[in-house]
């Protein structure tokens, strides 16, 4: 088997040495993504609710560039500056997965790229 990757103009550019996502086989595990607007390259205003919807934006593009999309996904990992923005990151996350919700982690991080609010990561089947 060999790796696939997966890039999307419509998702902002690796900002370092990492893919968007890499697929391999009939699954597809993508890079953290930040709640940058790809056609400006600017982090979204506003807060974190905001920047998560920007996030899943981005998300949903690279996703399906792969050939997937949310209903796929089986795993999200989501990184959050302050676990106080835990309940309207999640009323924005809902939106996104409505049901048959995929596992996850959450975590509290010092400090993430560009000073954003949160990032969030997932793992999909094709």
């Amino acid at each position: 088997m060999q790796k696939e990757i997966i890039y999307t103009q419509k998702a902002p550019a690796a900002i370092g040495p990492y893919s968007q996502a890499v697929k391999l086989g009939d699954m597809v595990y993508t890079s953290g993504m930040i709640p940058v607007v790809p056609e400006t390259g600017e982090v979204a205003p506003g807060d974190a609710a905001a920047q998560t919807e920007q996030v899943l934006k981005n998300l949903s593009e690279v996703l399906a560039a792969a050939g997937t999309n949310f209903d796929n996904v089986i795993k999200t990992t989501v990184f959050i500056k302050n676990m106080g923005d835990f309940a309207p990151i999640n009323e924005v996350y809902k939106k996104y997965f409505t049901a048959n919700f995929p596992s996850r982690s959450c975590v509290e991080v010092a400090r993430l790229p560009k000073d954003v609010l949160v990032e969030i990561e997932c793992i999909a089947v094709i």
